[in-house]
Parts: structure tokens; sequence; C-alpha cells
């Protein structure tokens, strides 16, 4: 086969015309050479080579599964690979993984740089997975990530309430080392119930309460314009493509402390696509703007959440039942919860601690928690009463009336 230089000769030379003779002549090829690439309807090519052996050939089986399940981010891929023996490079593997995604459109948006310590972006996002029987289960998870250095905290949750959301804010400060001078939300019910007649937030008062004691502003994104807080919707989205699809867990204390070593081993340690740097080195920097977090004392009301004592003197949480004194039953108390205890306050006043339960449906007593019950003490049932009137008096007349009567031939 002749090479293109001297293809590309045979047909500037016919067009020229110069004779099969000539040009076969001229370049010192056959002239049965020149017929052919003359009567070809288009440029010749070579006949395909038979693909070379790959690095890549025993582990194709286990990538197609992998993606079957979702998995198509080629860095958890690569890292399972390996795991399993593979030698090869990443691009071999995101060249053969490139033809199995779906991709999204992409809308154009504005990028805003702010300052270091001037804010961090928070949202949840649902995460699925599946438990030991039954049907796939979901929790949730609280991602916070400073909007300068990148940096992130992701937490696991099993509710997406108010007391909730305030206990990961202060785990998330803690970890980062400080608190922004502002907090960019979606229009969440935990943060906004609604807006007013003239179109002001209406926030709700205890995460605003919450907000203003740890000096930090609420800042909400236009409704229904979520790409405002790109940066932690971002990370949320690397969680679920780098993180999730390699966690084993046993339960939610397990599964967080493999998401803890996860930020300290790969998201704040690797280089950021967009700023080329490490989200863990630039907070170095960025701490030295944030606001000291208030101490441990000033914090603990907001780590309590309010319940309704039961009429039998129990409070309910997380799926446990914990005893206070009767005297409370039907009243509003605080739980205030770590890893090991359960503790239930009255404003300043600790009515009971117990240990935290380790499996649904543990019921702790409290010491005398019903001395002094009084017996049948409890509600009375009402009932209705029949009435009874005053005496009717009846007047009394003599026989001798009626007597006159009759004789003058009845009553006048």
């Amino acid at each position: 086969m002749l090479g293109g230089r001297d293809v590309k000769a045979i047909y500037e030379l016919h067009g020229q015309g110069h004779s099969v003779r000539a040009i076969a002549r001229q370049l010192g090829v056959s002239r049965n050479s020149v017929r052919k690439y003359l009567r070809a309807p288009g440029l010749p090519t070579p006949a395909p080579r038979r693909p070379r052996p790959s690095a890549l050939d025993p582990y194709k089986d286990y990538v197609r599964v992998r993606l079957a399940d979702g998995v198509d981010n080629c860095v958890v891929l690569l890292r399972e690979l390996q795991a399993r023996g593979y030698t090869g490079g990443y691009s071999i593997l995101k060249d053969y993984v490139r033809p199995f995604r779906q991709r999204l459109a992409v809308l154009p948006t504005c990028r805003f740089e702010t300052a270091p310590g001037e804010q961090a972006q928070v949202d949840f996002g649902q995460f699925r997975y599946l438990p030991l029987e039954g049907a796939p289960r979901l929790v949730y998870g609280f991602a916070l990530v400073l909007s300068w250095s990148r940096a992130l905290y992701v937490e696991f949750v099993r509710r997406a309430d108010v007391a909730t959301f305030i206990q990961c804010h202060l785990n998330a400060f803690e970890y980062l080392g400080g608190v922004p001078q502002r907090c960019l939300y979606d229009n969440t019910k935990v943060v906004v119930l609604g807006r007013d007649a003239a179109g002001e937030p209406v926030f709700q008062q205890q995460f605003l309460d919450f907000s203003l004691r740890l000096g930090f502003d609420l800042q909400l994104c236009r409704p229904y314009r979520a790409q405002t807080k790109g940066r932690v919707e971002s990370g949320i989205k690397y969680v679920r493509h780098n993180f999730w699809p390699t966690v084993r867990f046993v339960d939610d204390a397990d599964l967080n402390r493999q998401a803890r070593t996860w930020l300290d081993e790969v998201a704040n340690v690797r280089v950021h696509g967009t700023t080329h740097e490490r989200p863990g080195e630039r907070l170095v920097e960025e701490r030295r703007h944030l606001r000291l977090l208030l101490p441990a004392a000033q914090l603990v009301p907001f780590r309590r959440e309010s319940r309704q004592v039961g009429r039998d003197g129990y409070v309910q949480y997380e799926r446990a039942w914990y005893g206070v004194p009767w005297q409370w039953a039907g009243q509003a108390v605080q739980v205030q919860a770590d890893a090991t205890t359960v503790q239930l306050w009255a404003g300043e006043q600790r009515l009971a601690i117990h240990p935290r339960a380790a499996r649904a449906g543990q019921r702790f007593t409290v010491p005398g928690q019903w001395a002094g019950l009084p017996l049948g003490a409890g509600r009375v049932r009402r009932e209705a009463l029949a009435v009874e009137l005053p005496t009717v008096e009846v007047q009394q007349r003599s026989l001798a009336i009626y007597e006159a009567l009759v004789a003058t031939g009845g009553a006048q």
C-alpha cells in the first residue's frame, strides 16, 4: 500500500493531465497501482488492526456490574480495581467508561467568588442504602462547604428537623474550626417558613435565634434557583459518587466514623478541580477569618430538643423510651443526647439521665419514677347527673267548703 503522500501525488498529477504511464514513471510505482487508486471511489483505508490486550480486560465485567449499580465515577472505580489487583492506568479506565455515561445538558450560570471566612453553603441530600432485610431505605446527608477553601463537612442523620439541623451546624463548625460570616441555604422549611406580604422571608424562629447567638447571617437562594449554592451541590454530588458507593456500615455511628475518615484522608486532601489546591491546606488560611465558636457551656441549650412526656411518664426519643418523675406527665421537657447518654431537662433542672439505647424499643425507668403517686390518680371521668327540684306546696282546704258548694248546686 502506498503512503498518503504518494496517493495524493497520483491524484494531483492525474488532474494536471498526466498519463498513467507518466505518473508511474515519475513516482517509481507500477501502472497497476496507479490505476487502482484512480479507480477507487475514495482514499483507501488500511485493514483494521487486531486490538491489543489491555490491562483492563480481566476487570471489564466487574466495571460493567458497577456501572449497572450506578457507579460511574472513575476515581472510585480505579480505587476498587486496584484493590483487586489492577495495574493499569486511569486513562484506559476513563476511555472505557465514557460511552456508558449519561450526562444532562449543562446550563450556564454565573460564578461568584467569596473572601476567606465570608460564606459557607449548606444543604441536605438523601442517600439510599440496602438494609440486611427489606426494601432500600434512606438517610439524610448534611453537607457544609466553606466557599473559599472548599473544605467540606458531611454527616449522616435520620431526621431533617430543626434540632438535627442545628446540631449538624455545631458539629461542622467544630470540625472546620470556626463560624463564617454568613451561611447560604435554599428555601428549606427548617430555615425559612415562607414570605410575608412584602416578599420578605419569615425565618424559623428557633434557627434564627441560633444564628444570632453564634453571629452568622442567614442568606437564601433565589427561589427555584438552587445553582446559587453550586459549591455545596457539587459537594453532595462528590459524596454521592466518591464516598457512598464504597460504604459498608453496621450502624449510624460506624457510618459517620467512615465519613470522617473519608473527609480527612480523601475529600479535604485531594487537589480541588476549581482551585487546583488542597481544601485542607486552604482551610488553614481560612480559619484565621472565621469567628470563634462559643464555649461549650453556652451551646448546651442548642443541643437540646423539646419532647412531650407521655401519660405513663416516658419520653420517646430515637425509637426508645426514657422515664422522668410522674409529676411531669403531659408536660414539655428537653432532650439532650450524646453518643452514650440521654439527659432530660426542664429549663435548668435536670430531671433524669439514662444510658442511650442500643436498640429500638428499649425502655429506661428513672429511680423513684412513680414515688408518691396517689392511688387512683388520673383523669376523673365526668358523668351526667339528674337534678332534684324543690318540693311543690299544695294548698289545704276545709271539707266544709266543698259541702257548701254541693248544697248551692256548684262553684261560682
